[in-house]
């Protein structure tokens, strides 16, 4: 019970302090943020997100830095499709998929590479972009 109310307090302060700046870094174009537009699965809602991917062919590599059970992944896995704003260029994503730990490392370039890989992180999405 105590870890869930942690957990929660966590991302409440995510959302209310950092999210907010990387957001409006995403939205100037500058900076390493984008944003993943994409629509709540019980409340209808438009929401944007900041991230940081990498390009790689056919779309881009995210690192789920909080786990897949965050909002913004869990809206896009159920509605199938998403909106990622990179450089304030709008990229229609059709399908999100398991990317390897190795694969999703080498996407990044340095030094972001090497901070995930001290950092252990091993949960890499593909974000496909969807087809004309």
């Amino acid at each position: 019970m105590r870890s869930e109310r942690l957990r929660t307090w966590f991302f409440w302060v995510l959302q209310h302090t950092i999210n907010p700046l990387a957001t409006a870094a995403a939205r100037s174009g500058r900076g390493p943020f984008s944003l993943v537009r994409h629509v709540g699965r019980k409340t209808g809602r438009v929401y944007q997100t900041p991230l940081i991917v990498a390009r790689v062919p056919g779309g881009f590599v995210a690192e789920l830095t909080y786990g897949p059970n965050v909002s913004w992944y869990r809206n896009v896995m159920a509605a199938g499709r998403c909106v990622l704003i990179v450089e304030n260029v709008e990229y229609d994503i059709g399908a999100v998929r398991a990317y390897s730990t190795d694969a999703g490392l080498d996407a990044f370039g340095y030094p972001q590479k090497l901070i995930l890989k001290l950092l252990r992180r091993q949960e890499f999405r593909l974000l496909e972009l969807a087809r004309a």
